[in-house]
């Protein structure tokens, strides 16, 4: 067989070592743990298992270290150089595993996430009946120092339980407890709600803990005769689920990590920057209500159809006139549509030729002449200036004027001006007498 120097011997690591006899580099869990392929417990497993390799050759322990230029490969796929640490949020729904492959086929949370996102890690996991924030990350020593119960970091749920319970009984909770043989730690639950059913009572209860074991919150609760039938996580730390869709994904900017999440990240594997590098798609809006990804309709053309009346509809206004007809006397019934312009003729009645004056009607007049009870004369018109001709007699017709009434001419009216015209009568009894 030919020696070849750059084929790796069997009893060759592939590494060169130093002069101490230990080899350079950084340690090879640390080092697929910032590239995002897992914690380093998980890459101890993995190697574990024989699926992690350098330069071709598996390993069968984690005490090894990657020197620059070497080829790392899990699983056969070749592992990129670790880029700065990132962190998203994620609204998982009920019915996704929290893992990247799971051995009974059910869909898993990684394999439901879009396109365009790097390599993720979950920080802690959610049980496929739970719900909520689920936090991802591409640096396994960020996705463990968030896990682990020493850091402190907080969670808060919130459970729809079936069951009875009292305040007092839940501030039990407070000191820990045990529950078949595994410890928990203090929890903080207040009653948030409590509904009475035929079979029980629905509670709606916030729990807030700071270890995240598992299913801690489900066995913390039925150890006080609770039944959790919905979780969801709230909050993780600094960061809360908010207004996040379900099955939604956001990116927690780059300096949000960097002022919350620093003392848990390498000092080289920092963010930089001040916008986040994945961008979430806009939403449909009114104006495209089309969903992405999906074609288009064509509108008609046409006029639109109008829909027929249903009971229940709004009834439709009434049109406003600009000009309201007037308002008809008291008792006066309207015989028709009322328009602007002249007057209609009355039945049997001629056309007034062009050009003559309007005659006032009988009784009419502001003395009031022609009424019923108006005094004699009342309402003649005055007249000034010298006359011509002979005088015509009172009551007379004038020429083209109104022809007498059935009772005779109307004597001659005194003008309203001329006292001594006016007719003297006795004075009112203890009055004073007529003047003159």
């Amino acid at each position: 067989m030919v020696h070849d120097p750059l084929r790796p011997q069997p009893d060759d690591t592939g590494q060169a070592l130093d002069s101490d006899g230990e080899g350079g580099g950084e340690r090879v869990a640390k080092l697929l743990a910032r590239a995002g392929v897992g914690s380093r417990r998980d890459v101890e497993r993995l190697i574990g298992e024989g699926r992690v390799a350098i330069n071709g050759r598996t390993l069968d322990t984690p005490a090894v270290k990657v020197e620059p230029g070497d080829i790392v490969t899990v699983d056969g796929e070749v592992v990129a150089e670790p880029e700065p640490a990132r962190l998203f949020r994620y609204h998982k729904p009920v019915g996704l595993v929290t893992s990247h492959n799971d051995p009974n086929g059910r869909p898993t949370v990684f394999k439901a996430l879009p396109d365009g996102l790097p390599r993720l890690i979950s920080v802690g996991r959610l049980d496929i009946n739970s719900e909520g924030l689920l936090l991802l990350t591409n640096d396994g020593q960020l996705a463990r120092a968030l896990e682990m119960p020493s850091t402190g970091v907080v969670r808060r749920y919130r459970a729809r339980a079936h069951g009875r319970t009292t305040q007092e009984k839940l501030d039990t909770l407070a000191k820990g407890v045990t529950v078949e043989g595994v410890r928990y730690g203090p929890i903080e639950a207040k009653l948030d709600k409590a509904k009475e059913g035929p079979q029980g009572a629905n509670l709606w209860i916030t729990v807030t803990l700071h270890e995240g074991k598992n299913r801690e919150v489900r066995r913390v609760l039925e150890s006080i005769g609770l039944k959790v039938n919905r979780l969801i996580r709230l909050a993780y730390g600094p960061l809360a689920l908010g207004n996040l869709g379900v099955g939604e994904i956001e990116e927690v900017g780059p300096r949000v990590v960097r002022e919350q999440f620093a003392e848990h990240i390498e000092p080289d594997n920092l963010p930089t920057g001040e916008r986040p590098l994945y961008r979430v798609k806009p939403k449909t809006t009114r104006r495209d209500p089309t969903p992405a990804g999906t074609e288009a309709l064509v509108r008609p053309t046409g006029p639109k159809e109008k829909q027929p009346y249903k009971a229940g509809w709004a009834k439709p206004k009434i049109k406003v006139r600009a000009h309201p007809p007037p308002k008809s006397k008291a008792g006066a019934k309207s015989e028709g549509p009322t328009s602007f312009g002249p007057r209609p003729l009355a039945k049997g009645a001629r056309p007034k030729p062009a050009g003559a004056r309007d005659a006032a009607p009988r009784g009419t007049g502001k003395s009031g002449a022609g009424r019923p009870g108006a005094k004699p004369g009342a309402g003649a018109p005055k007249r000034t200036g010298p006359t011509t001709g002979a005088a015509r007699p009172s009551g007379s017709p004038r020429a083209g004027g109104p022809s007498p009434g059935p009772r005779g001419p109307k004597p001659a009216a005194s003008p309203r001006g001329n006292p001594a015209a006016r007719p003297r009568g006795p004075g009112k009894p203890g009055g004073r007498g007529p003047r003159g």
